[in-house]
């Protein structure tokens, strides 16, 4: 039985989205046609779009009796996360040609790491990049020679991009195929201790970068709870990956079985067998209340407080940050990960992983079970995890019982916390949110005077010269969409945390972005009106008196009047270098963080 505050949210954003979902509804079914997409065209067209293919899928395309699958990838070699992919594309033509059908790679998306860009120009272009990888899988898919998709993604935008295009030709059925996380290396929290260390002169960069360096050390995704493990988690519980496939690591036996299963599902998924079923009426307003309490009983990114609203924008469901705020207060935080604790994503699946979290949640009324996904009807088969048989195939068990290390998954009756690790934060400065999970309780409320920044460096700089050893609120503003295509600001986590260790009580307010792996220092973001679209907060001045009080859900300046200033002038200068001029359309037309910062008007 779904417990009452969980169904109250679901039938509200049910009712708000009426209208929303029965338009996108009707869209995806006048898309479908019975039987194999390629019908639709003509010889030429066809003929086209088999011409490179070897003899035998060349046959099998020219009739009308085998399922046509698309590969979308994010592959490219630089980023460990997307580095296995180069091997997939020919796992699963093999894997579909076994079955009878076909798989072509129908198109590339961008794949850029944040990692790489944190703190440097380049990560001007990354939330956009979310939309164009979106407008990307949608010309791959926009062939009409397709009868189901594969999305090869892991991380940040990635992620979130395919799955609005996957949506948008929701008509399709989709299977997210992972590559799985790198292996533990060097602890996250010794890596933070360095990375604090450096920022205080203490140790150079050698030194640095080789604690960097034995932390990301291989291919997979990076093994901190960020945002491209929360992409996983969020897959798994919406039900379009593979029960147990988020954190297999790569190069594994298991993890190529996971490949060919699932091509397996797709093909069970095809509009030529009878349990059909498209995506966009898999995933519906259950599913994304779902996806929202598995963020918050595992104190997911923050990112996704901007991503989940497109991506279900895209499905036609609304949903907001109240939505998220009032599930919050009932769903309990039960993991913890780096960086809500020392253990990070390998240890989180050896402790029991998705399938112990998901049974935890199905089992206290906090997930809807009566869901559709690749793996059939009910979120229940999501309790199961994979194993190899005696012939390297991949089978599914019931996964554990109870928590293998309480320390790392806990239960709703001895929860880490009794709500959700996300907080809501309202006053006249507008509204932002603040990711609790990470801080500890006696930082969550201070009083304390502004210090205005209006670039990130401005920070590490006045650090440098000492004058940064108070209490303070630092406000770092013209960071939002439609200033500079809102950047993560991971780069202060290192100079705040110093400061907070040495004593200061010292909070961030911005409307930017922080990375997923933002952790203990209080940090209100995504603060909405942003500076350059009216925001209150562009009319701050050093001195100002704010108060943050995650609590409570309460940000505001003090003094009133402080608002009726004229704001502050913005700098701007964002149209040169680093390609950032080709995205200055997004930014005329960019919608809040509140609504998703999309582009796309989905």
């Amino acid at each position: 039985m779904i417990q009452a505050d969980i169904q109250r949210v679901t039938e509200r954003i049910i009712e708000r989205s009426r209208d929303t979902r029965r338009d996108y509804l009707a869209k995806i079914r006048r898309a479908h046609r019975p039987g194999v997409s390629r019908t639709q065209l003509s010889c030429g067209n066809l003929a086209h779009g088999f011409a490179a293919s070897d003899p035998h899928d060349k046959a099998a395309l020219a009739v009308d009796r085998a399922a046509n699958f698309a590969i979308v990838s994010a592959y490219n070699d630089m980023l460990s996360a997307h580095q296995p992919f180069q091997d997939y594309p020919a796992q699963i033509k093999q894997a579909a040609r076994e079955l009878g059908a076909v798989a072509q790679f129908a198109g590339g998306v961008p794949a850029m790491c944040d990692g790489v860009t944190q703190g440097r120009e380049g990560m001007e272009l990354s939330l956009f990049s979310r939309d164009t990888i979106a407008m990307g899988a949608a010309v791959a898919l926009s062939h009409d020679m397709f009868d189901g998709v594969l999305c090869l993604g892991v991380c940040d935008k990635i992620v979130p991009g395919l799955a609005i295009a996957a949506l948008s030709f929701g008509h399709l059925p989709c299977v997210f195929v992972p590559a799985g996380p790198m292996e533990s290396g060097l602890p996250n929290a010794e890596k933070g201790r360095i990375r604090q260390l450096y920022a205080e002169g203490r140790v150079g960069r050698d030194e640095l970068l080789e604690a960097e360096s034995q932390s990301y050390h291989s291919a997979g995704t990076c093994t901190f709870y960020g945002t491209a493990n929360s992409n996983q988690m969020l897959m798994e519980i919406l039900g379009m990956q593979l029960p147990g496939s988020s954190f297999v690591n790569p190069g594994t036996p298991l993890r190529l079985a996971l490949t060919r299963a699932a091509v397996t599902h797709l093909n069970q998924l095809s509009p030529l067998s009878p349990d059909f079923m498209p995506l966009g009426e898999m995933i519906d307003e259950k599913s994304i209340v779902n996806a929202i309490v598995g963020l918050l009983a595992t104190g997911g990114s923050t990112n996704h407080t901007i991503h989940l609203v497109a991506i279900a924008r895209a499905a036609g469901v609304l949903i907001d940050w109240q939505d998220m705020a009032e599930l919050s207060e009932v769903v309990p935080l039960l993991c913890r990960i780096y960086p809500n604790g020392l253990a990070d994503v390998n240890h989180f699946h050896a402790a029991g992983g998705m399938a112990l979290l998901i049974r935890e949640l199905l089992d206290n009324g906090l997930l809807h079970e009566d869901v559709s996904t690749i793996a059939g009807k009910g979120l229940r088969h999501y309790c199961d995890e994979p194993f190899l048989d005696k012939d390297g195939e991949v089978q599914w068990r019931s996964g554990p019982l109870a928590s293998l290390d309480s320390e790392i998954i806990s239960s709703c009756s001895a929860p880490f916390s009794r709500e959700g690790g996300l907080r809501l934060m309202q006053g006249n400065l507008g509204r932002s949110v603040i990711k609790t999970s990470a801080v500890k309780p006696e930082y969550r409320v201070l009083r304390a005077p502004a210090v205005i920044f209006d670039d990130q460096n401005e920070v590490k700089a006045r650090f440098d010269a000492g004058e940064l050893d108070r209490d303070f609120i630092a406000v770092v503003r013209f960071q939002g969409p439609k200033a500079n295509g809102m950047p993560e600001l991971h780069k202060l986590t290192p100079v705040l945390g110093v400061l907070q260790d040495r004593g200061y009580k010292v909070a961030l307010v911005t409307d930017g972005r922080m990375s997923g792996a933002s952790g203990k220092v209080p940090a209100a973001i995504h603060l909405t009106p942003e500076a350059l679209d009216g925001g209150p907060i562009a009319s701050l001045r050093d001195g100002d008196m704010l108060e943050l009080d995650a609590e409570q859900g309460i940000l505001k300046v003090m003094d009133d009047a402080a608002l009726a200033r004229p704001p502050a002038d913005y700098a701007g200068g964002h149209e040169q270098g680093m390609g950032r001029e080709l995205f200055a359309s997004f930014r005329r037309v960019v919608s809040s963080a509140e609504s998703g910062a999309s582009v796309l008007g989905v």
